[in-house]
């Protein structure tokens, strides 16, 4: 049988497109400009303007949203009803002044670059509506997703999700010849989309819950995963044929299911889906970023591209200082300055009305996909003129003439263990530490502590140190460590000083520079774990003591082998011990053996 030839090109095209975003992720992530850069670049050169693997990306393009989907899908699972709801300020508040405030300024400025009032509404209109995929992607890469202002800015995305709604109804409304229009079809598009969320809302209640527990009593894995798909897609469906947003549908889907016992399933099952996808739409911006068309108005279309991104980041930074401050503003700013992929569908839609000419939309299509690019780039520079954000001393006291006679540095976890049982006992003892929130959630539970950085001199002398029987460095950073026992020595060499220690190789450096006590942070619990192993596993408690006495007594030596002798010696003990206990041949000088001595 021939070979079909259109076969082996999809194949050939298939190919090439995972080649080009394994290939250019890593390498934008490794030198920090962060995966969605590396797939936009990744799809110039494989697009119609480059090598010419594939003529026609919108096509991937129509595909590739369903990443947006999911990814908004993703979001929902984490939003709880309850935590949707106390977002709803900023939603309906921050979100509509945004889009408001920018919509207006960005009409000015296409009114000033000579288009009709009509055509720049709708121009600034779509540049609003922020890129979800984008800006998604990047809170995701730096884990800011969750944090207080990832969460305002996921609150104003989601609004401009919303708007693509009326602003849709508002083409059909102002297409030229649209006073022809019966009075009632635009209550009738309201409440067909209103219906549509109603649907999707009861189903969410009332059956995807008996629907999953249903499909997981027949323990088929595969039949989850496509129900995972099904509700995704299905309410994406839902949301588009009742005129709203895809994106929307998932998320809605997601924030009803985020309540259910197969959230977490539902997660697994669609993450692998979501990420490929996602990537795909990247690759397809990119393959659509028309290089001829740049090539011959590129001074326009930049020209255009910045002024609408800087009058939208000011106009951004303004609404956000409203409550928020300067570092938020800027970031807020530099996140959402871009245009979005629902700026094609309004776009198209004006287009396809008469409010547009191709030529503009060509020339405003190329400046969103343009201002996506430069997002990423935009973000990485924030580091740089980003002000550091400067902690609320509010209620902390600094270090300053302490008398206790124990000093303690550093109350983490480690640190509130150890003050139990001196207070337990009545001794008298100070606390500094170097977090802010460490000193705020110890008032919470009645525990005094100061602000102070143990490693400087003048921090120790206003806690007391001079003054204090026994210093105890309980902090989790060996560097510091070792320089706040370096000065303790020599300025207060008469004062006790037990430091907790962080593996092997550093408890070996306190007992050189010596300490009067170290213990390495994991050693006692990591004993009692393996002890209580063994006794679930049915060893004899005679056997049990007598192997854990062993496992001690092994491990003294060592310690003393490598103090005296250095590391060379302790690992040599080390290998006669594993051999000895596990009846193998010991491994060869060249082989890793730091696994077992750095507890």
């Amino acid at each position: 049988m021939a070979a079909d030839p259109h076969a082996g090109s999809q194949l050939v095209q298939v190919v090439a497109l995972l080649a080009a975003g394994v290939i250019a992720v890593p390498i934008f992530k490794r030198i920090g400009l962060g995966s969605v850069l590396g797939y936009l670049a990744a799809g110039v050169v494989i697009g119609p303007f480059g090598l010419r693997m594939f003529s026609d990306p919108q096509a991937i393009l129509h595909i590739a949203e369903l990443g947006v989907v999911m990814f908004l899908f993703v979001i929902g699972l984490e939003m709880q009803p309850s935590r949707l709801w106390s977002l709803r300020r900023e939603i309906f508040g921050l979100g509509v002044a945004q889009v408001a405030f920018c919509s207006l300024l960005l009409t000015g400025v296409g009114m000033l670059w000579g288009l009709s009032p009509l055509v720049s509404f709708f121009a600034a209109a779509g540049f609003v509506l922020t890129s979800t995929a984008t800006v998604m992607q990047l809170l995701d890469e730096r884990r800011e997703v969750s944090s207080p202002r990832g969460q305002r800015i996921v609150s104003i995305l989601l609004l401009e999700d919303l708007a693509i709604v009326p602003l849709l109804v508002s083409v059909t409304l102002l297409t030229p010849g649209a006073a022809k229009l019966a009075p009632g079809e635009f209550w009738q598009a309201i409440g067909v989309a209103a219906a549509s969320v109603a649907l999707l809302v009861a189903a969410g209640l009332w059956l995807l819950n008996p629907f999953f527990r249903f499909l997981a009593a027949s323990q088929a894995r595969e039949v989850m995963t496509a129900a995972a798909l099904l509700v995704v897609l299905g309410a994406a469906l839902g949301m588009q044929l009742g005129g709203l947003s895809m994106a929307m549908g998932a998320f809605l889907a997601g924030v009803l299911l985020s309540e259910s016992s197969f959230r977490h399933q539902l997660e697994a099952d669609i993450e692998p889906f979501r990420g490929i996808l996602l990537g795909l739409f990247f690759l397809a911006v990119g393959m659509s970023i028309d290089l001829g068309l740049m090539g011959r108005q590129w001074p326009l279309i930049l020209a255009g591209t910045l002024s609408f991104m800087v009058v939208k980041a000011a106009g951004i930074y303004a609404v956000a200082r409203i409550r928020s401050k300067h570092g938020e503003g800027l970031y807020r700013a530099a996140m959402m300055a871009q245009g979005g992929e629902f700026a094609f569908v309004l776009y198209a839609a004006a287009t396809q009305a008469g409010i547009f000419t191709t030529e503009i939309n060509a020339m405003m299509t190329a400046a969103v996909i343009v201002s996506m690019a430069l997002t990423p780039l935009i973000v990485f520079g924030l580091r740089y003129v980003m002000p550091k954000e400067k902690e609320s001393m509010d209620g902390i006291d600094a270090a300053e003439d302490l008398s206790g006679s124990v000093l303690i540095i550093g109350f983490g976890r480690f640190g509130q263990v150890v003050s139990q049982p001196l207070l337990a006992r009545g001794i008298d003892i100070s606390i500094i530490d170097n977090q802010t929130q460490i000193i705020k959630d110890a008032g919470d539970f009645g525990f005094k502590v100061y602000y102070g950085d143990g490693t400087q001199l003048h921090t120790l002398h206003a806690a007391g140190a001079g003054r204090a029987q026994a210093i105890l460095v309980c902090i989790n950073d060996p560097a510091a460590a070792n320089k706040i026992v370096e000065l303790v020595k020599h300025e207060f060499p008469l004062v006790k000083v037990l430091v907790r220690a962080f593996d092997r190789e550093h408890a070996i450096e306190l007992v050189r520079a010596g300490v009067d006590y170290q213990v390495r942070e994991v050693l006692h619990s990591a004993v009692a774990f393996g002890r209580n192993a063994l006794k679930e596993l049915g060893v004899p408690d005679e056997e049990v003591e007598e192997v854990m006495e062993e496992v001690i007594r092994d491990d003294r030596e060592r310690f003393e082998m490598q103090i005296v002798g250095g590391i060379y010696a302790g690992r040599q003990l080390i290998r006669g011990n594993l051999a000895a206990v596990t009846g193998k041949k010991a491994p060869e000088e060249n082989e890793d053996t730091t696994a077992p001595a750095s507890q």
